[in-house]
């Protein structure tokens, strides 16, 4: 009897095992199936940019850094912008010159590095934009910041800014190599000023692994501070298993596989598409923050991380926000660090038929009452008008203190989205009704209507909020933390610049 149980035991669980594998080979089957189904690749997926920059490059100094992406644009112009065929060169399409997309029709193609030069600098401050952006995403505060005696560094973060193939083989540590040489080129112009960085999701990530590098091995040059906007500092644990997709596809020689979504290339300064090795950067690069952190935590040097400014939406669909707190403000010690979040919009009443839950945010807000950092919240003032304030509780203290900030929730915005942080109401290009004239496509306020399933650009990207409706106050405070508010004259009331 036991015998014949036994046999029936093993018998079942082959049965089990074999079903397990066919199941597992047919959602294989199927998720092959469907990813086959993108559309072609273009000539811009396709094309491998040797010119760009990488860790072990030959670059020593950020004038060769900027010698080589001149080779890189010129490359990209030869062998992607000449091969679009006549079906591609479409009035939206960033590789088409003379596009309404073409980058080449603003005054300044924002894909490339550039600086802002200050004789007497105030501070040097270096900007480090996002993944899949460009380093036109931080131009706005590249002006303000200029215009109140900031020396300006943009960085072009390698694999950005050209076309979506350079996504698919740039690491993490190329981004890094990259900051290292504008960080040396920001203290030589620094002349003893201090040096600030501002990185915005991918670039937040950079700025604050930049930080502790630097705190590990002082021979680095000293940042002095940081803002982030919107910083990546946690991604989905999905993004630990997209680079076997990846690899499937190279086995089944499927280069489809490589991508995560293919969009036409309608944005100047952004790509559409993205690529799954985008994502695998994304999560090395917050693991390894993460072992920072725990290394310098265990040799008693957290204390000598720069003072933090960092601005997200309590709901991000591109990063973690609670990460945010639990994996960087909860893991500091006091040392000036700042957080504000902008709340949901509460008069909209969008609650019920939200999917973007803001409860971890606020469970992990409320995990740690004796909070090393000065928390702030931008909310409505009450749940019948659309005006807001600024409730802030320093860090220690167990008193809340209003502000007043003289601003409104636009009345159709239920929340502000990852993308939205650094952009103005008036950008050329994201901004809403007030904006600037563009010199070509305006991708702001889009409110297309037709059937659904028609466009290939889905209507939850089209109607995402592009611009910031406070980022007046996130400019303000910007320069107000770095101490880069100009004096006003002796014959004015004293109050800061506008910021933009």
């Amino acid at each position: 009897m036991p015998l014949r149980l036994g046999r029936v035991f093993h018998h079942t669980l082959r049965t089990v095992v074999y079903g397990l594998i066919g199941m597992f080979i047919t959602l294989i089957v199927v998720f092959v199936l469907k990813m086959n189904d993108l559309p072609d690749l273009s000539v811009w997926h396709e094309t491998e940019l040797d010119e760009e920059f990488t860790v072990d490059s030959d670059v020593t100094t950020f004038k060769d850094y900027l010698a080589l992406e001149d080779r890189l644009f010129k490359q990209l112009d030869d062998l992607v912008r000449t091969k679009v065929v006549a079906d591609e060169s479409t009035q939206v399409n960033r590789f088409s010159k003379g596009s309404l997309s073409d980058p080449g029709r603003w005054p300044q193609n924002w894909n490339h590095s550039y600086e802002m030069p200050v004789n007497s600098p105030r501070a040097v401050v270096v900007l480090l934009h996002g993944m899949t952006d460009s380093p036109y995403s931080l131009h706005a505060f590249a002006e303000a910041l200029h215009r109140n005696g900031a020396y300006v560094i943009g960085l072009r973060i390698p694999g950005h800014g050209t076309a979506p193939s350079g996504l698919l083989r740039v690491t993490w540590q190329d981004m890094a190599a990259a900051v290292k040489l504008a960080m040396r080129h920001a203290a030589a112009q620094a002349h003893g000023q201090p040096v600030f960085i501002v990185g915005y999701s991918n670039g937040g990530a950079l700025a604050v692994n930049y930080a502790l590098d630097a705190v590990a091995d002082p021979s680095l040059p000293q940042v002095n501070r940081l803002v982030l906007l919107s910083p990546e500092i946690g991604v989905s644990r999905a993004a630990a298993f997209a680079v076997w997709q990846a690899r499937l596809g190279v086995l089944l020689g499927l280069e489809k596989l490589s991508w995560t979504g293919l969009l036409p290339e309608y944005d100047p300064y952004k790509y559409g598409s993205f690529a799954v090795n985008a994502a695998d950067v994304a999560y090395k690069l917050t693991d390894q923050i993460q072992q920072q952190i725990t290394a310098l935590g265990k040799q008693n040097k957290l204390n000598g991380v720069p003072p933090i400014l960092a601005f997200s939406s309590i709901v991000d669909a591109t990063v973690l926000a609670p990460d945010l707190i639990e994996h960087l403000f909860d893991r500091l010690p006091a040392g000036g660090h700042e957080l504000v979040l902008f709340d949901i919009n509460r008069v909209a009443q969008m609650e019920p038929i939200l999917n973007w839950n803001p409860g971890r945010m606020l469970t992990a807000l409320q995990a740690n009452p004796g909070k090393t950092f000065t928390l702030s919240l931008v909310m409505n003032k009450d749940d019948k008008t659309l005006e807001v304030l600024l409730a802030s509780q320093q860090a220690g203290a167990d008193n809340t203190t209003t502000t007043d900030l003289g601003l409104s929730w636009p009345r159709t915005v239920y929340s502000l989205s990852h993308v939205a942080l650094p952009f103005p109401p008036d950008d050329p290009l994201y901004g809403g009704e007030g904006r600037a004239k563009s010199p070509g496509v305006h991708l702001g306020d889009l409110a297309l209507r037709g059937e659904r399933g028609v466009l290939q650009v889905p209507a939850d990207e089209m109607l995402r909020m592009r611009w910031n409706p406070f980022y007046s106050f996130v400019a303000q405070k910007t320069l107000q933390f770095l101490n880069l508010e100009k004096p006003a004259p002796a014959t004015q009331d004293s109050s800061p610049d506008p910021a933009h």
